[in-house]
């Protein structure tokens, strides 16, 4: 059997299968209905590994508060009327581990009830669980750096089949940072690469192939998450964030460089890429006129035979647009979704008030 997009699947399946079901057994009913949040079909990623679990026909349907008592009654008129397989992949999923996370995996049956991977929410009860924040208005620079950057990725690509109750007008004021955020994330990396920069240069000079190595991947990935924030496109999580970088419109010489850096064997090799890189990203941060443009050129390290950018100065350009902000003066640390495997942590809501206290200025106490 040919593999199916899962983006290709879904929409065929709402629209064979179940948005006839609505018509027939709820006519009068407002809803809308699409795919997005979770899932590698949900960015266009999926292949046929990705079929194994919470894959396959499926789709979100949200309600209004005042329908959402009709939830059984729409579950039992799919999973009584819905076929097993749908274009050869099974309708009918397992029960939610409760020992993973609540996983479902497809489990193909002869006839039915099936039990379908369709999730049905209030607009508001979904954001509350997927966000943390059951409304999108008045979000506050708090607010953004706490949210999961996968996950507003995830939103920001919703496909809706029908939206009769304007869910992709919803979702608008998530179509990227705001200014402020957008500042404070450029200052903070270009800060964080800025304290590792000679380190590449130096772990070799002792000898340590690795340390360097390892500076220059942590040198690299940031520089990769400055050329998502300067094309204004967010970053997907660690699984997908090379194939995202690979798409965005930067040039080839750029991804040229960071890819000559990774693989250098030796300083000799990884260092004027890498140095190459940082400058061909600093051209960008002058292209987007977020400052005046700011002079960085390769030079020694304080006479030392290693090569460096000086890249603070950027983020001193950059830490100076967020004067009279609500983000002026906070340590220049990014989000917790930029550190690559903290997703336990930085996409649960529950940790959400923990990750904004992180960024709420700290006030000054009268007595010190």
């Amino acid at each position: 059997m040919a593999f199916i997009k899962g983006k290709d699947l879904c929409r065929d399946f709402f629209r064979e299968a179940a948005e006839p079901l609505l018509k027939r057994y709820f006519p009068e009913l407002l809803y809308s209905a699409g795919l997005l949040g979770y899932g590698s079909d949900v960015l266009g990623y999926d292949d046929e590994v990705s079929t194994d679990h919470m894959w396959g026909p499926r789709f979100y349907l949200f309600l209004r508060p005042e329908d959402f008592h009709l939830r059984p009654q729409i579950q039992t008129v799919f999973a009584n009327n819905l076929p097993v397989s749908f274009q050869g992949y099974s309708v009918n999923f397992s029960p939610p581990d409760p020992n993973d996370g609540g996983v479902r995996h497809p489990l193909p049956i002869k006839k039915g009830p099936v039990s379908p991977l369709i999730f049905i929410y209030t607009p508001e009860g979904y954001l509350e669980g997927y966000l943390g924040k059951p409304s999108l208005q008045n979000l506050t620079p708090a607010d953004w750096l706490a949210f999961s950057e996968h996950r507003l990725l995830a939103l920001k690509s919703a496909e809706f089949y029908t939206d009769r109750l304007h869910m992709k007008q919803m979702l608008e004021p998530l179509a990227f940072y705001p200014l402020d955020v957008r500042n404070y994330l450029i200052a903070s990396n270009w800060s964080i690469l800025a304290e590792e920069q000679a380190f590449v240069g130096r772990c070799a000079q002792v000898g340590d192939s690795l340390g360097s190595r390892l500076a220059c991947s942590r040198i690299i990935e940031r520089l990769m998450r400055l050329c998502f924030l300067y094309c204004g496109q967010y970053a997907p999580y660690s699984k997908w964030f090379g194939t995202a970088f690979s798409s965005l419109p930067i040039s080839d010489v750029l991804k040229q460089s960071i890819a000559a850096a990774m693989k250098a064997s030796d300083i000799r090799e990884r260092e004027p890429a890498l140095v190459q890189a940082q400058l061909l990203v600093s051209e960008l941060h002058n292209l987007s006129q977020l400052t005046e443009p700011v002079e960085v050129h390769p030079q020694k390290y304080f006479d030392r035979a290693m090569t460096v950018i000086y890249a603070d100065r950027i983020a001193d350009a950059m830490a100076q647009r967020l004067r009279g902000t609500p983000l002026e003066g906070l340590p220049l640390l990014g989000s917790m979704s930029e550190v690559a495997n903290l997703v336990t942590f930085s996409d649960n809501p529950v940790w959400q008030s923990r990750i904004r206290a992180l960024y709420t200025p700290v006030k000054p106490n009268p007595l010190s």
